[in-house]
């Protein structure tokens, strides 16, 4: 059982002091942080419209209507929250999954 153990440890110092394996970290995380932060960037933008611009957002979108420009606002909010999600899955699942299958390949030569 003790060899079992230096054999995987001995695999995931393989892993991290692989190049690849750095440049996956890297790119991932700031693909995350990127998109963090434009979905921050929105979010906040919405509730700062909410706290000091309610009557603009309290506006009907045309005469006759109850919905007013806060509803498509925060559906789009909602909606960009969804597309942001797919477009990190989409990417993990091609660069990032390449680059692991990759990694995984080196280690195990």
């Amino acid at each position: 059982m003790n060899e079992a153990l230096n054999q995987q440890e001995a695999v995931w110092q393989q892993i991290e002091s692989n190049p690849r394996f750095q440049e996956l970290v890297h790119k991932r995380q700031a693909f995350a942080l990127l998109l963090s932060m434009i979905m921050l960037v929105l979010y906040v933008g919405f509730i700062l419209l909410i706290a000091f611009a309610p009557a603009w957002l309290g506006t009907p979108l045309h005469e006759g209507t109850n919905v007013t420009r806060g509803i498509p606002i925060g559906v789009g909010l909602i909606v960009v929250s969804f597309v942001l999600t797919g477009v990190y899955v989409w990417r993990a699942n091609g660069e990032f999954d390449r680059l692991t299958k990759q990694i995984v390949r080196e280690v195990k030569s």
